[in-house]
């Protein structure tokens, strides 16, 4: 009786997923081409580095290849690393052959208290980018670990001109190589899709706001009039506080879509502690630090992505065909949305059978999460505690 009804939740939870939330399960926003506006206006590029000599040259050597037609302005903000980031950085720069781009390279100040890193970072590349590159009417905020195509920032300002957002962010295609990161890789994407269904999020009328910090076209008024980042100065989740503040405001139109090739994440995911730290350093922020959120989250986990494999494969014990079938319905719709997802890794299909041990994953991670917070060392990143 029991085990029929957890299948009968499992699988009514998952009809609710497949079409009550938003069809984040489609994975279908991705940058189109726009219309090309009739200026293209100057930009902004501003990059936070902390130790990040293993990809900062191809990333640097990536934005001077841009093929953008407006003014563009580069500035590294050099987060006081300690393995030659910045002389890296701008020996990438200076091999460039590009001479209509501009680089600069500015070195963080002491890290002040209710700031985390990369807000400190990026508050300082922006002052600078008043007087080097004054009029620059689009920032792009992204990280030291991403790589942009040629043509991304020119399909990204297009999209911003003729749909006129105020946020433009792709979520950058990650590292799936070996074991881990063919199984956790694309479920974090999953994962991420469900917590902030991307339609709701690029609804103007919906409360759902999200962008991906690895790139995130603003407007420069729309940053300003909601005050900047110093607004969000110590969010650990910074890229969605930062689509809050503008969507919530006067600045309703924002815009968050998935890369294929146009954004690719450097960051080497094959090892599961690339992924555990990644994901345990902000699972419990994404909680509001509450213990209740964690036990609801952990049993929700359980009864969803786990129970419905268990009871399949636990038939000859309980003996309820019932159940085993109410249950092999459930599996399979979960298969069914984790399929678009996995195809956009180029993942075989077989592999949508694997988000409950995916899923049991980062429920591991998100109780490591949790437990490093009471532990007081939560939110560790680069050497800094939050």
């Amino acid at each position: 009786m029991y085990i029929t009804v957890i299948a009968v939740f499992s699988l009514l939870a998952w009809i609710g997923l497949l079409t009550g939330r938003g069809n984040y399960w489609r994975a279908d926003q991705r940058l189109e081409r726009a219309p090309s506006p009739k200026q293209w206006p100057a930009i902004a590029v501003i990059i936070p580095a902390r130790d990040e000599s293993d990809t900062i040259g191809p990333v640097i050597s990536s934005h001077m290849a841009c093929r953008y037609r407006g003014n563009l302005t580069i500035i590294l903000v050099d987060d006081q690393s300690s393995d030659g980031t910045g002389h890296i950085a701008k020996t990438a720069a200076q091999a460039s052959a590009n001479t209509d781009v501009t680089f600069h390279l500015i070195t963080a100040s002491h890290l002040p208290n209710g700031w985390t890193g990369k807000l400190w970072a990026l508050q300082q590349g922006l002052e600078a980018a008043k007087t080097m590159a004054p009029e620059a009417q689009y920032l792009l905020l992204t990280d030291a670990d991403i790589v942009h195509a040629p043509d991304t920032l020119q399909n990204l300002v297009a999209k911003a001109e003729y749909d006129g957002t105020s946020l433009t962010s792709l979520m950058a295609r990650l590292d799936c190589r070996g074991f881990w990161g063919n199984l956790a890789v694309p479920a974090f994407i999953y994962f991420f899709q469900k917590l902030y269904p991307f339609q709701w999020s690029n609804d103007p009328w919906h409360k759902m706001a999200a962008s991906a910090g690895g790139c995130a076209l603003v407007r420069r008024r729309a940053l300003d009039r909601t005050g900047g980042v110093k607004a969000i100065k110590g969010a650990l989740i910074d890229d969605c506080a930062l689509a809050r503040n503008i969507k919530g405001a006067s600045e309703r139109r924002t815009w968050l879509g998935l890369a294929d090739r146009e954004v690719i994440s450097l960051r080497d995911n094959k090892s599961l502690a690339s992924i555990w730290t990644m994901v345990a350093r902000t699972a419990f922020t994404q909680l509001d630090y509450s213990w209740l959120q964690l036990i609801a989250t952990i049993i929700a986990m359980t009864l969803i992505y786990l129970a419905a494999p268990l009871i399949i494969l636990t038939s000859g014990y309980h003996g309820s065909t019932s159940a085993a079938s109410i249950a092999l319905a459930a599996w399979v719709i979960q298969a069914i949305t984790y399929r678009p997802t996995t195809k956009l890794y180029g993942q075989h299909w077989l592999f949508v059978f694997t988000l409950p041990i995916s899923a049991f994953l980062y429920t591991m991670m998100t109780i490591s999460s949790g437990w490093q917070h009471f532990r007081q060392r939560g939110g560790a990143w680069k050497g800094r505690q939050y």
